[in-house]
């Protein structure tokens, strides 16, 4: 058996998985459940001055026959007292003090007031406090929020107020929803944050019913932005992932979120440099019982490669990912489609996708099922390889040419020789 625990900014887990603050971590009794079933650690729901929700609050994109591609949500922070949230929190921990628990917070920007809280939330047990800077509707509207984390001004004194009075680690769940990503992860770290959880949700209107001509999803006909996440936001979340953990200038642990589903999900989470991931919408689909599979997919994953912890995955691919500039041109290296006739199933699909959306480059022959790829032409866009439904039919095949060069290491060259 492999080692699935994790020390994450000194917060201990039985494994990386963690349920994200949402609806889910709303209740003691969910969380408990939640650790019942495997999870290695909650983020409370966020805490926060009560509020007064709507409804209806989710909506989602459903595509191919899979449902809830992504979710849209217009659900705000807790509509629970604090005083009820903080008692079920310590009751957690003393139902299960080896489980991590991290209490997600919100409040207005005074200083005087995140003292007050910061201390509460010690008193509970909690292993360790995260800031949401991310929500981006209702609570953006009142000072709070993504309108926090896209200030990096804000972040920082905020991220300061919180941990310049607590022992506990810090963690600041950073918005998506500005230009770079780096921004508000070094003003975070700046102002005294010892980790970063990141995507929270992305701003996002999901839909309209073009029969009744309202929003999705609707409050008495009514909509507003909402927050989009599920399996959709996975390619964004793992771009701003990598982004930060290649920033020397952001030198913290990551925490992964967005999209994640599956034990090959978190894997590709972890190698681009999250030490520990959190899942909402999985769990939300699919129940708490989705974690058994992670944790056992996770330790045959880790023993088939030979390795004996998570933390042995931790950004082993970050580095390949990096400016476009460094990567190798055309010229010195390209790949080419190669169609295997034997499993062609005469569909034309690759055909009309390269005719219509690539590079003209796939012929049809009278009399033959498969088409030929006239490889001369073939710029490697591997387009007809993604549109084809049969598993290995297209190969896109390497073809070195003996050269190796960037186009910065181009321009370097051309310089020196002008």
């Amino acid at each position: 058996m492999a080692d699935l625990t994790v020390d994450f900014a000194g917060i201990q887990s039985p494994n990386p998985f963690w349920l994200a603050s949402g609806p889910l971590t709303n209740t003691g009794y969910q969380v408990m459940k939640a650790f019942d079933e495997g999870w290695g650690g909650a983020v409370w729901k966020t805490v926060g001055e009560p509020i007064i929700n709507v409804s209806s609050r989710l909506g989602s994109i459903d595509y191919g026959g899979r449902r809830m591609m992504g979710l849209n949500n217009i659900e705000l922070i807790s509509d629970r007292s604090i005083e009820d949230n903080l008692r079920e929190i310590a009751e957690v921990k003393r139902k299960f003090p080896h489980h991590a628990v991290i209490v997600s917070m919100m409040f207005e920007a005074r200083q005087s007031l995140w003292h007050d809280m910061v201390k509460r939330v010690e008193d509970t047990g909690a292993d360790g406090i995260e800031l949401n800077f991310g929500c981006p509707h209702g609570m953006s509207e009142r000072g709070m929020g993504s309108v926090v984390g896209q200030v990096p001004e804000y972040s920082e004194t905020i991220t300061r107020y919180a941990s310049e009075t607590t022992k506990l680690p810090v963690i600041v769940k950073l918005t998506p929803n500005v230009t770079d990503i780096r921004v508000p992860g070094r003003a975070a770290v700046a102002g005294g944050s010892q980790a970063l959880s990141l995507i929270n949700t992305i701003n996002s209107v999901i839909g309209v019913d073009i029969d009744t001509w309202r929003p999705i999803p609707e409050v008495d006909g009514r909509g507003s932005h909402g927050g989009y996440c599920g399996p959709a936001v996975k390619p964004i979340a793992l771009h701003m992932l990598s982004s930060l953990y290649n920033d020397a200038q952001v030198p913290v642990p990551l925490c992964g979120i967005g999209g994640i589903e599956t034990w090959r999900d978190a894997v590709e989470f972890m190698l681009l440099g999250a030490g520990a991931v959190q899942v909402c919408t999985g769990a939300m689909h699919y129940g708490f019982r989705m974690v058994r599979e992670m944790t056992e997919g996770l330790n045959d994953y880790l023993n088939d490669r030979g390795l004996s912890r998570v933390e042995e995955l931790v950004g082993k691919a970050a580095a390949k990912i990096g400016d476009w500039n460094d990567l190798r041109l055309m010229y010195s290296f390209q790949q080419v489609a190669r169609i295997n006739d034997d499993l062609c199933i005469g569909c034309n699909l690759c055909y009309i996708a390269c005719e219509d959306g690539a590079h003209q480059c796939i012929d049809r022959q009278p009399g033959q099922r498969a088409p030929v790829v006239r490889e001369e032409d073939c710029v490697g866009c591997n387009l007809c390889s993604l549109v084809c439904p049969v598993p290995d039919c297209i190969e896109m095949v390497p073809q070195d040419k003996g050269l190796y060069e960037t186009w910065r290491q181009r321009e370097a060259r051309l310089s020196q020789t002008s």
